[in-house]
């Protein structure tokens, strides 16, 4: 059996979601402050894009107004890289992780205020289940990583604006185009950022990774966990709900956290209660898709 668009577009978030899993790894592997990952990370992937967009000619077909949304977006994005790759450095990769998966509870505030429709019972009550998983999480952590949890909060919240506002605008050009133009917007953000940084006397401490090793980490987080997680999620948010979408990429910290085990022996700092909030953020997410089927289906037959 031919699977559905909406099936289709579950497949592509999840793959997105695995590579997405891998960027606090390589920042934790890339041994470059918050702010140059991002710098490098948006500037590689903005120009492979540029091969998908013909060189920009797609954007010249763009009306002004539009191009200048998907670049107010793109600013949003940039600020929510550094907050979360801040986190991976002040806390570590599963930290950051799992902050993220807080982007849904502010989603289902941000999206109807944001692009004004109802608030949706279900989506605030699975929401709020998320909480006790973080609170567990947050418990059985270190003192000392409690600034990288603040940070990553932030980087969730900014996740959360992003997606809405992506969903908002999605059918007004193709993933390519709309992914260069954000992620250029963020790399000129920054650009401006780190010239501020050098004129106020606070440079980063390093600008380039000191070998070839941080190259090649750089050109994994940019051509796969950026430029093709990015296009796949913008694709899968064509036929779903920004709450859906970051329902489910509330398994990157748990993808993310499994691939930390493996590759940054990460285990050694988690505990039972750590593991016990990733089940309850399990849950939450693999319920969802059957929860909404039956609330929407209730819905009809009250109507």
């Amino acid at each position: 059996m031919k699977p559905t668009n909406h099936q289709y577009a579950y497949f592509q978030i999840h793959a997105a979601v695995v590579l997405f899993g891998f960027t606090a790894i390589l920042g934790d592997l890339i041994q470059l402050p918050a702010v140059m990952i991002v710098w490098w990370r948006v500037l590689i992937t903005s120009v492979s894009l540029l091969f998908f967009i013909q060189f920009g000619k797609k954007i010249r077909d763009l009306p002004g107004h539009q191009i200048r949304t998907y670049a107010f977006i793109g600013v949003i994005i940039g600020f929510h890289w550094i907050c979360f790759y801040g986190s991976v450095k002040l806390a570590n990769a599963s930290v950051a992780l799992i902050c993220m998966s807080t982007t849904s509870i502010f989603t289902s505030l941000i999206e109807p205020l944001l692009i004004r429709t109802k608030f949706n019972k279900l989506e605030l009550i699975l929401g709020a289940m998320i909480i006790p998983g973080m609170v567990l999480i947050v418990n059985s952590i270190d003192l000392t990583y409690i600034p990288g949890v603040w940070v990553g909060l932030a980087s969730a919240f900014l996740a959360a604006i992003f997606s809405t506002l992506n969903k908002a605008n999605i059918k007004e050009a193709d993933p390519y185009t709309i992914s260069f133009i954000e992620l250029s917007s963020a790399w000129g953000m920054i650009s401006i950022l780190v010239l501020f940084l050098f004129i106020s006397g606070n440079a980063p401490s390093s600008m380039i990774p000191e070998d070839i090793t941080g190259w090649y980490y750089l050109l994994l987080l940019s051509l796969l966990c950026t430029t093709l997680a990015h296009v796949l999620s913008l694709k899968a948010l064509k036929h779903l709900s920004a709450f859906a979408s970051n329902l489910v990429i509330n398994l990157e910290p748990v993808y993310g956290i499994l691939l930390a085990i493996f590759l940054l022996n990460e285990h050694k700092e988690l505990n039972l209660m750590f593991y016990v909030g990733c089940l309850i953020i399990i849950v939450v997410v693999l319920s969802y898709p059957f929860l909404n089927r039956k609330y929407n289906h209730q819905k009809i037959e009250h109507a």
